[in-house]
């Protein structure tokens, strides 16, 4: 069967360009941002706990740092994407094509800037 299954209006394209996988691109950093810094967070209030006996004082202190831990990790990894797809729109727009070098420059530039500061 060689039809396709969806009807585009004319000129429209069959793949998401940059712009539409930015979304996508930048909910998932955040979201897998948040998961690993949950999971690093519970390790170190465990590390940091282990001499207290369990109790609703170290619950807490266990939460507070899941809490801080993941949102600290969204954060980052959802700033970074937010530059990553930036860049990369705006060079692609800039240059009028769709190829690995706007990937590479787009990547490139966003290390280049996150880590500016140090």
């Amino acid at each position: 069967q060689d039809t396709d299954e969806f009807i585009l209006p004319t000129g429209a394209n069959k793949t998401r360009g940059r712009f539409e996988l930015a979304f996508f691109t930048i909910g998932g950093c955040c979201m897998t941002g948040a998961a690993f810094g949950a999971l690093n967070g519970l390790r170190l209030g465990l590390k940091e706990t282990q001499n207290m006996a369990w109790s609703k004082p170290r619950n807490v202190q266990i939460l507070n740092m899941v809490t801080r831990q993941g949102a600290l990790w969204a954060n980052t990894l959802g700033s970074l994407a937010l530059l990553y797809s930036a860049f990369g729109v705006v060079i692609e727009k800039t240059r009028g094509a769709e190829d690995d070098l706007n990937t590479i420059a787009a990547g490139t530039l966003t290390g280049m800037l996150y880590k500016s500061t140090g």
